[in-house]
């Protein structure tokens, strides 16, 4: 194995904390990678890591060259972005990262096509709700939902959010229509909840009147952490809620919902749905995927037609 390949594997493994989770990342065992490591520390003369049972730390030695390994990541990815300027068509792996919904209602299409427009590429796709850091788990591309807190990444705007408010038929014939923010707030609710968000707040923002605006907790019986379920539990009946727009995949009366308090919308807050890379220069691959998913989704956003 070269030099720099045997660093940028050392690399993964002080990033991601683990030999397991950085072993992963290859699809290789913990045992091979930690073999791998073991012959770069030989084959540098110095010992990079010093290693207990369950954890390991920097060597002084392995602090320096952690830092300069670091640089030749940037200057291979450099290398790799001057390539692919000068093909004619998309070449190579991409690795990308979406929320569940996101990837099934709108990925997925983009890239079944995709694969087979252009056969010399290869894509990986990492479907989870729960943020992953994008950097130190390698990805090309991520999809994210919500406001941008991570300054080391080069953001795109695909489309603001437009939060509905909703609940089903069967749950306004036994709680009654709320028509005010005090009566939808005493109402219960479904709450989207994972290991790095809550929804469990709103602001209404009165469309006529701003006096009149309101910050409202949800009491929420039931949490959970997929979509789909949150969706479905609403239809159900068990209790209103709201979420972006681009959940839904069909109207809104077709979904077997209603639209709650239409004299108010929810504030976005400044979130957004954006396209994030690594680096500042993407390769032509992950620039030409996401002018793909973009003209798919369209300007204005396709799953605005779903409003009512």
């Amino acid at each position: 194995m070269a030099l720099s390949s045997q660093l940028l594997l050392f690399l993964d493994v002080v990033q991601q904390g683990s030999f397991t989770k950085a072993a992963a990342l290859h699809d290789m065992d913990r045992s091979s990678l930690s073999k791998k490591i073991k012959q770069l520390e030989a084959d540098l003369g110095v010992r990079l890591l010093n290693r207990s049972t369950r954890s390991f730390s920097l060597t002084p030695a392995g602090d320096e060259v952690l830092a300069t390994t670091l640089k030749l990541k940037d200057n291979l990815n450099e290398i790799k972005y001057i390539a692919s300027s000068y093909q004619s068509e998309p070449k190579g792996r991409l690795r990308i990262t979406s929320p569940n919904y996101f990837g099934h209602l709108y990925l997925s299409p983009v890239i079944t096509d995709f694969i087979r427009t252009y056969p010399d590429i290869e894509i990986e796709h990492c479907l989870s709700d729960i943020k992953s850091d994008i950097i130190s788990d390698n990805f090309d591309l991520a999809f994210r939902f919500g406001k941008l807190v991570d300054s080391r990444l080069i953001a795109k705007k695909i489309a603001d959010v437009n939060y509905v408010l909703v609940a089903s038929q069967s749950f306004v014939e036994r709680y009654g229509l709320p028509l005010t923010p005090e009566e939808l707030e005493s109402l219960p609710s479904v709450v989207y909840k994972n290991s790095d968000i809550t929804l469990d707040q709103l602001t209404l923002i009165h469309k006529g009147n701003s006096e009149k605006n309101k910050n409202i907790r949800l009491q929420g019986r039931y949490k959970v952490s997929d979509i789909r379920t949150l969706i479905n539990s609403v239809v159900d009946g068990l209790g209103y809620s709201f979420f972006d727009a681009s959940i839904l995949d069909k109207p809104i009366s077709e979904s077997g919902l209603v639209t709650l308090l239409p004299q108010y919308k929810v504030a976005n807050k400044e979130a957004g749905i954006y396209a994030l890379y690594p680096h500042i220069k993407s390769s032509m691959l992950a620039r030409r995927f996401l002018q793909a998913v973009e003209e798919h989704i369209g300007t204005p956003p396709r799953w605005l037609s779903n409003l009512e």
